[in-house]
């Protein structure tokens, strides 16, 4: 005859809450002991967090380091010339491609410009399609005996040191015969002067630059003249003590300058600080 224990109804509905509280310690075991793979076992402690940014961080102030000992360790003999060469280098690209300083020589062009100025040409509009136009002043080279010979002599090395700099722009040249001078008139136009009237394609020329107590003619009328393509015709702001286009009207292109020969337009007066003067990008 079978016979019911005490306490088996008890235990029997105990195992069942006891395999419950089994399975839930079994999934916080899990939680707490990190990370398993597929197939249940543990894939390794996790990397610290920021471990691998600090690292880099610590590569690159070491790399840092070692690079300003290596800079403290050069001999001044090497990093004085190689700071004058990248200087020179600088220089001669702004020279090439930018702006040229020039010095004025005479009063040819004053008030507008002063003798002693110095003002920067931009050499990079012609580069970029420029071409002169009237009212624009310009500098360019001599085409042909519009200045008396340079003169020679001096301190060879002086000299020698001149040219150097001169070539890289760094002070203005002397070797080369440059003039700067207003376009009056561009290829294909014809210009006249009669009187005090200044006339292009017979429209009167409006000329508020002029020295004061000058006129646009100063005593000498020409003309018609029509100025050959490729070509411009160039008169100086003092009107009276100028020898430009007016004077050379004999000479190659009938007076007129090749548009070759314009190196570009005057921007601005750089020197000195009492006469900065700022006339545009391509001079106007």
């Amino acid at each position: 005859m079978a016979v019911n224990l005490p306490g088996t109804h008890g235990d029997a509905g105990a195992a069942p809450s006891g395999a419950v509280g089994a399975g839930d310690g079994t999934r916080g075991a899990r939680v707490a002991q990190g990370a398993h793979d597929a197939h249940g076992a543990p894939e390794g402690p996790a990397a610290p967090v920021g471990g691998r940014a600090e690292a880099r961080r610590a590569r690159r102030a070491a790399e840092g380091r070692r690079t300003r000992k290596a800079r403290r360790q050069r001999p001044w003999w090497i990093e004085i010339p190689a700071m004058a060469a990248v200087g020179l280098v600088v220089a001669l690209l702004i020279k090439t491609c930018l702006f040229q300083v020039f010095t004025i020589p005479s009063g040819s062009m004053e008030n507008t410009l002063r003798i002693g100025d110095r003002v920067g040409v931009n050499k990079l509009a012609p580069l970029t399609g420029w071409e002169p136009e009237p009212g624009q002043p310009v500098v360019f080279k001599d085409p042909g005996d519009w200045l008396p010979p340079q003169p020679t002599g001096g301190n060879p090395i002086g000299n020698a040191l001149g040219s150097a700099l001169g070539f890289v722009g760094l002070v203005p040249p002397k070797d080369d015969n440059y003039l700067v001078k207003r376009v009056i008139a561009t290829g294909g136009q014809t210009v006249q002067c009669s009187g005090t009237t200044l006339t292009v394609d017979g429209a009167k020329v409006d000329e508020p630059y002029l020295h004061p107590g000058d006129d646009s003619c100063a005593g000498l009328d020409f003309g018609p003249v029509t100025v050959p393509r490729g070509y411009v015709w160039v008169e100086g702001d003092h009107r009276s003590d100028s020898a430009d286009s007016r004077y050379h009207q004999r000479g190659p292109g009938g007076g007129a300058v090749p548009v070759e020969n314009v190196v570009g337009p005057v921007s601005a007066v750089v020197w000195p600080l009492n006469h900065l003067d700022w006339f545009g990008w391509v001079g106007r």
